[in-house]
């Protein structure tokens, strides 16, 4: 195993859900760039309703099933990312990684670049006879075999971590925790055990910091006249700063709208939080009840005290049921 590296890691988020602003990711890549030093990015373009939908679309076309817009959010960005050593994860592999690891192939071959490094996680995809026959167990009289869609469970970030330190450049993932797409790149840089709970804890914070896109930079914190943000129509996207201890800064991209301040940090880190001692992870239980949020200067703030604890003995899945109807929004 490699040594840990000193060094700290950036991480930029490109995309907070499926559909996000395909012009998001440059301002990003750039600062990261500008800034020097490791660097990852992240895509978070999977919900638990897209989801769905991507395994219906596989149903009827063997090559479908990603993340219909990877093609425009890859494209201005890949060479840049490839060129400068800034590793990029994603779960827009969806119900199909392997189609989706694909497109980032010839995307690459049509730049006229090496062939990159490209790593597929597998393993969510609980639509085999093997995975139904464990959420029938699980389900019992609850499962409606004629109705029965498909199934996938949260996998967590050592996969994406293994990926990287055997030499990939982009990870493709399905369904993960979508903080593990920042605690991969994390694990791997600093070489964190399986059983670095405060370590893990702090990552995944900052990986609940970034998954969202532009809400922890303003767009879930604006309310004009009552919290402005400024040049909320440019709102950047965020980068955490990630040390070796877990703790993390988080900051946006450079010459872009919104706001880091404390109180949008306070809002994202509360953002689906069932239980703030018990946020349950596939790779660590975090508790945020003593976190520190600290402004440590403009649009830039420190996220520490963060602890980890022990993760649990299951994972969770979502399981999906054809309901009769559609719906639109």
């Amino acid at each position: 195993m490699n040594p840990a590296n000193s060094k700290t890691l950036s991480i930029g988020c490109g995309a907070g859900f499926s559909g996000d602003r395909v012009d998001a990711a440059p301002p990003v890549v750039r600062t990261l760039i500008e800034r020097g030093g490791p660097a990852a990015m992240m895509f978070e373009m999977l919900a638990e309703r897209t989801l769905a939908l991507a395994q219906l679309a596989k149903k009827a076309n063997p090559d479908a099933g990603f993340e219909v817009l990877l093609d425009l959010a890859l494209r201005p960005i890949l060479a840049d990312c490839l060129a400068n050593g800034i590793t990029i994860v994603g779960n827009f592999g969806a119900a199909n990684p392997r189609a989706a690891a694909q497109l980032i192939l010839r995307l690459a071959k049509e730049f006229g670049l090496a062939p990159p490094r490209v790593a597929v996680v597998e393993g969510d995809d609980l639509s085999t006879p093997e995975g139904r026959q464990i959420i029938r167990n699980c389900l019992k009289e609850d499962f409606d075999e004629r109705r029965f869609i498909c199934a996938n469970v949260y996998q967590g970030a050592f996969p994406i971590a293994a990926a990287i330190k055997d030499g990939a450049q982009v990870v493709v993932t399905g369904r993960v925790a979508d903080p593990s797409l920042a605690l991969g790149p994390a694990i791997a840089h600093y070489n964190w055990g399986l059983n670095d709970w405060d370590r893990l804890a702090g990552a995944t914070m900052a990986g609940h910091m970034l998954e969202c896109g532009a809400q922890v930079t303003g767009g879930y914190f604006a309310d004009p006249g009552m919290k402005d943000v400024p040049d909320l129509h440019d709102v950047g996207f965020p980068i955490a700063e990630v040390a070796a201890d877990g703790s993390c800064i988080v900051t946006k991209a450079s010459n872009t709208g919104g706001l880091v301040s404390a109180r949008t940090v306070k809002e994202q880190l509360l953002y689906e939080i069932h239980d703030p001692g018990r946020y349950l992870t596939p790779d660590v239980v975090a508790d945020v009840n003593h976190a520190e949020v600290t402004e440590v200067g403009t649009n830039a703030v420190r996220l520490a005290g963060v602890r980890g604890h022990p993760r649990t003995p299951t994972l969770k899945a979502n399981v999906f049921f054809d309901g009769g109807w559609m719906g639109e929004a």
